[in-house]
């Protein structure tokens, strides 16, 4: 049995299944997911868990080199972003069209759904390299 990190099977896999600039997506309990992109549910009820623990977890076996959140997160999410930001102080960022961010999400190796229920709690994460 894993006794730390990401002990989630499915996500644990899926971390392990990336190469150099895959994407893979945590998101909000109401973030639509496109046909054909996995979805792994770890939604409980209303706020658990949280984006921000879901991400943290993810954060402790993956090397990432960008994130992509939507451009709506400035204004209607600014205590989200400074969050993000502050788990991921030197990665560089791109914002998106939430429509965009939506589109994008086809591209993605798999959506994590957590029980986030705050608006714009979407973030794509590109794999990065460990040497």
């Amino acid at each position: 049995m894993k006794k730390n990190g990401v002990i989630n099977s499915q996500v644990a896999a899926v971390i392990a299944d990336m190469g150099h600039m895959d994407w893979l997506s945590i998101g909000d309990a109401g973030m639509p997911v496109p046909m054909g992109t996995p979805k792994i549910d770890l939604a409980v009820e209303n706020e658990i868990p949280s984006f921000m623990t879901v991400l943290r977890n993810v954060l402790t076996e993956m090397e990432v080199q960008r994130i992509y959140l939507a451009e709506e997160i400035k204004e209607q999410n600014p205590e989200q972003l400074a969050a993000i930001k502050e788990v991921l102080p030197n990665v560089e960022i791109t914002f998106v069209d939430h429509s965009q961010l939506k589109q994008d999400l086809a591209k993605t190796h798999a959506f994590i759904r957590t029980g986030e229920m705050t608006p714009y709690s979407n973030i794509i994460l590109e794999s990065g390299v460990t040497f």
